[in-house]
This record gives C-alpha cells, structure tokens and sequence, in this order.
C-alpha cells in the first residue's frame, strides 16, 4: 500500500477536553504529529498573554492544531457519505483530497511564533509565510514526511494555506468566514477561559453544512445554529480577545522587546544579558532554522535574566511581565484623545520615560475579521441553501447577524503606570499627580480598573 493511503493498524486517538477523542488513522497524520516542528507548537500558548487575564488559558497551539484536524476529519466523513461525487464537476465531495484537507487542517499554524501578534510586530515576522517555508523547505521534518506522499504534496498543502489550491471547497474548510479553524478555537479559548461566549453547537453546523462547486454552503434548517456561531465569535472578541488588561500585558510585553532592541542595537546590552537565541532577529537575518528554536518557553527565560540587568528600564518591564503588574487604562474618545500628550508629559514628569510606560492601543488595529458582505473586498460569505438549491447570503436572511455585519465594539485605550492613581506625600510631584488623576478619575477619560 503505497504512503498515501497507509492506515493505521489500529485507530490511535488523542483525548481532548473539547472534542473528547481525537480519531487519527492516517500514518502521515501520525508521523507529522511526531515531528519536531510540530511538537513546538506544545511550547506556544494558544492565546498569548490573555492567561494573564484568564488563568485557565494555558492551552497551547498543539491541542488547537489537533483539534482543527479533528473537525476537518469530520467534515469530510460527512461530506463523503451524504455528498459523495458522482462524477468530475458536479460540485459535489471528492474524497481523493481529503489527505490534502488533514495535512492542512493540523498544519495551518505550525508557523506561529511565541506571543504570536507582539513577536510579529516587533521582529517583523510573518506566521503564513514561515507556515510555508516549513511545509516546503527540504530542511524540516515535516517536509520530509510530506514528500513521502508525492513530491509535489509540500506545495500542494501550502497552497491550501495560501488559497491557491485549486478546489474552493478545500480551501474554506480550512480559511473561510465559518470554518474548522474559527470553530475549534472558539471552544476551545471559551472551555480554558471558563467563559460561556463562544460556545455554539458544532454538532448542527457540521450537520448542515453541504459542498457546491464554488465552496461549501449551509442548509436552510441550520440558519439559526450559524447564526449562533456569529454571535459566539463577536462576543468572544469583544469580551475576551479585547480584554484591556490581556492587551496591557501585550504593550508591556512589546515595550520590553522593543528596549531591548534598542540596547542591542547601540551595543548597551552586557555579554550575559545578550539573548543570544534572538540575535538574528534583532539584526533582522533570520534563517528558518533560528525561528524553529523559539517558543514561549525562551522569551521567559531572557525575560528571567533581563530582571537583573542594569537599565532600570528594561529590568522593570520584565518584571512587571512576569509578575503580572499590568498598566492601568483609560478610554479614548474623539473628544478627549487632546488630552493624551498631556497626560503622558505628565507621567514623564514624575520619573517614567513615556515611550515605554505609556502607549495607546485600539483593539480596531487587533486582529479580527468581522463578517462583512458588504465590503469593498469581502471575504468569503456565508451562503444559504435553500430548498430550490439557490443560495442567499446569511444577513440578507437574519436581523441579527445584519445588525452586527461590518461592525464591533471596540475602543480605544490609553495605558499608564498604575502609580500615576497612587496617593503621594512627595510634594514635588504631587501637583502633577493630582492634575493626572483629576483627568482619569473625574471622567474626562473613561477609567476601567484592573
């Protein structure tokens, strides 16, 4: 029996707090979960710095990548057995790809750095690219098992991930606006953050959903179970991944590699703080190699370091990050962002340079695909069989969903050192931190506390 189509000889499952088994019966699936590559993933956290926030969120993007694979295995059992094609182009399931959908499915984020979105921003990285780079470069593991299916397989699961493979049906199962990626991680952040929001009952949507030729569809009589997925998805957002102490924790952390950065570049680090690991990527050269070395588990440990160093600055940023010692934030409006110069002159007045103890952050700029079908350029929709096999467009169907299309609750947040809300005796700063408080707890900004 040739790689491609070798099982198991015996179902192996992995036991799973959202999915309770984890049915793996492929040996490909198999071999690339033993790889090294892979096994990273167990040493990235899947939400960052929100564990900060809600301490149950220490799942990594090893159980996420499973848990995707799973859902993606579902799909096609479903798709195979009530959508089986007939014949070439009928827009129904093929399952001569469904090797190509799993090695996508669990391969989708094997790219992601440690604190994905601040790692990026910092060092310039880009998580698809690499996710890319380590499907089809000849030095990873991964690779190797891949071209143990064809020799042309490592591009064709890339071009899964870039959204080039050929058959849309492949490609929305995986990156679509309701798809197995956005489903698994919705229960899965909802089950480890102890939160209600995002779960929706999968169960249904999986029932439901059908292949056409130009990608998948859901039936009429789940409407309301993806209206639910909708509503999930915008609640977690706003109410999780939004969370102005996860997103204080990340200007901290951002703030801490950023002074870093800065020291190495004018050669103010000594030899024994030098982060050696991430060298390349202070200098900006960076081989795939020095990226596969990073995880979670190294930035703590510079971070650990970095407490006893001699720049006051970057010392007390990393020990506000491990100590958990988040800024405190304020709500920006239109009518009160005049006031933030001001603000930060006044904190630099007491002693904080304020390019790294203070910073604004919108959770617009935060990564979040709001469903919009309206848009200029829009993603993929959701469509709507009905009983005729027309399609209609969800919103254009639910009030609800057309009420929330294009559009969320986000803010704009102002961040300072808690300190600034303390009570001083020092009569010289003591005006200045009157003045300061006069504008966070009176009103003028908005105030939300820790």
């Amino acid at each position: 029996m040739s790689y491609r189509n070798q099982l198991l000889k015996r179902e192996k499952v992995f036991r799973d707090p959202v999915h309770n088994y984890i049915h793996i019966q492929h040996r490909v699936i198999l071999d690339l979960i033993d790889t090294k590559e892979f096994q990273r993933l167990r040493r990235i956290k899947q939400l960052g710095t929100a564990s900060f926030t809600f301490h149950g969120a220490e799942h990594s993007r090893f159980g996420h990548s499973l848990g995707v694979y799973e859902i993606a295995r579902q799909i096609c059992d479903n798709f195979a057995r009530n959508f089986p094609s007939q014949e070439p182009g009928d827009g129904l399931w093929d399952d001569s790809e469904r090797l190509v959908v799993l090695c996508a499915a669990l391969l989708h984020d094997i790219g992601h750095g440690p604190y994905s979105h601040t790692f990026e921003h910092i060092f310039h990285t880009n998580h698809e690219q690499i996710t890319v780079a380590i499907l089809t470069s000849p030095e990873t593991e991964v690779n190797h098992v891949l071209r143990r299916v064809s020799p042309d397989f490592p591009e064709q699961v890339a071009s899964v991930i870039t959204h080039d493979y050929p058959n849309p049906q492949v490609v929305q199962m995986i990156s679509s606006q309701i798809d197995a990626d956005r489903m698994d991680y919705l229960l899965r952040d909802a089950y480890h953050t102890g939160t209600e929001y995002g779960k929706f009952d999968l169960t249904r949507i999986l029932r439901v959903m059908q292949p056409y030729k130009d990608g998948i569809t859901f039936s009429m009589e789940g409407m309301h179970a993806v209206e639910d997925y909708i509503l999930s998805r915008f609640q977690m957002y706003m109410q999780v991944y939004f969370h102005p102490v996860s997103r204080s924790m990340e200007v901290i952390l951002e703030h801490l590699l950023k002074r870093a950065k800065l020291l190495y570049d004018r050669h103010a680090l000594s030899e024994s703080f030098i982060p050696h690991l991430l060298v390349p990527f202070l200098e900006d050269d960076f081989t795939l190699a020095d990226y596969l070395k990073l995880d979670d588990g190294v930035l703590t440990t510079y971070f650990i370091h970095w407490q006893d160093s001699s720049d006051p600055i970057l010392s007390d940023l990393a020990y506000r990050f491990l100590n958990r010692r988040p800024l405190k934030s304020a709500q920006v409006t239109e009518d009160t962002k005049d006031l933030v110069p001001i603000l930060q002159k006044k904190v630099a007045a007491v002693g904080y340079d304020a390019n790294y103890y203070t910073a604004i952050n919108n959770s617009f700029d935060l990564p979040y695909d709001a469903y919009n079908p309206k848009a200029a350029n829009p993603k993929t929709q959701i469509e709507i069989s009905q009983p005729d096999g027309s399609l209609i467009e969800l919103s254009t169907l639910s009030d609800i969903v057309a009420a929330i299309s294009g559009k969320f609750t986000g803010d704009e947040r102002f961040f300072f050192p808690k300190e600034m809300l303390a009570e001083t005796t020092d009569n010289l700063f003591a005006e200045t931190y009157d003045s300061f408080q006069q504008h966070i707890l009176n009103g003028t900004l908005i105030h939300t506390s820790d």
